[in-house]
């Protein structure tokens, strides 16, 4: 295994941000690390870089343990925080040139890892990272993460404040790393990112949820799902919260996702319901359940 977690357990005072994580990531596959803010993923990036130690448990990345042997992990790893944290005021070349030195190596040496990527960014190289947009200054701190050639590769919510564009490349540039068999665990508030992944952990307040597939997760969803709209959101989601046989109700884009508590729904008795609530044009369409449908109903 490329990356092992046992029991990982981490608090600060009297807030618990870790409790008893464990799992695997196998030895060339993209992992995804799947929640809300505030839900433990950068607390446990930061405890497998070796940037923190757990109070409890144990962990291995790329067969090194985290605490006695960390300076050999650190030179094996590529850690992508979430916040940009290059030099801001070093040109594009110049950051990927004091990174590649710092880890004793050249960019020509390691330039077959990064080729794909910094092609697209070569063309401002002598640009400041800090005047690079935020697709730029995430393909620069890819870059930077990869120019030592990495065994596994850490990636801490890459696309946040990222346009859908450049979301689409990274990951289609993740692809392509993989490819290479650089090991992949990525975290991401985004759960659309997540069906990207070889597998996923659902966490939620320091635990995991659930760790499988993304279509097996869905799969689990254990009832029919059902998107509903009619002319006023609001009301409508109001209207539906209070009807006596509602299992969920949340917002999903257009629609609101609707889950009933009996085996047997008819929806026609449910639009009967709502338009005794003065709504109109109501539309009830059964529908797939996602990795977000999953994640709200474990979480509750």
């Amino acid at each position: 295994m490329s990356i092992s977690i046992k029991h990982i357990s981490k608090s600060f005072k009297d807030v618990v941000a870790l409790k008893d994580i464990s799992f695997e990531v196998k030895e060339g596959e993209l992992f995804g690390l799947i929640g809300p803010d505030g839900a433990g993923k950068t607390t446990l990036f930061r405890v497998l870089t070796t940037l923190l130690i757990a109070n409890e448990g144990q962990a291995t990345v790329a067969h090194f343990d985290v605490i006695e042997d960390y300076k050999k992990i650190r030179k094996s790893v590529g850690y992508m925080p979430g916040k940009f944290s290059l030099y801001q005021d070093l040109t594009v070349e110049e950051n990927l040139e004091f990174f590649a030195t710092i880890f004793g190596t050249t960019i020509k040496e390691n330039y077959d890892l990064i080729e794909d990527i910094y092609v697209q960014i070569e063309p401002f190289k002598k640009r400041r990272a800090g005047k690079l947009s935020g697709g730029m200054k995430q393909k620069l701190a890819l870059c930077c993460a990869l120019i030592h050639k990495p065994k596994v590769l850490f990636l801490d919510e890459p696309t946040t404040g990222v346009d859908p564009v450049s979301r689409k490349e990274f990951w289609e540039m993740l692809k392509r790393l993989q490819q290479k068999g650089i090991t992949i665990l990525v975290s991401t508030p985004y759960m659309d990112e997540a069906a990207l992944c070889d597998r996923i952990a659902l966490i939620q307040d320091g635990k995991i949820l659930e760790i499988d597939t993304p279509q097996n997760i869905v799969n689990h969803f254990p009832k029919k799902i059902y998107n509903v709209s009619a002319n006023k959101m609001y009301e409508l989601i109001n209207s539906l919260k209070k009807y006596k046989h509602q299992y969920s109700v949340y917002p999903f884009g257009e629609f609101v996702h609707y889950t009933d508590q009996r085996e047997k729904f008819n929806p026609q008795e449910l639009k009967q319901y709502l338009e005794a609530n003065n709504l109109n044009d109501i539309s009830i369409e059964i529908t797939k359940p996602t990795i977000e449908d999953t994640f709200m109903e474990l979480a509750k």
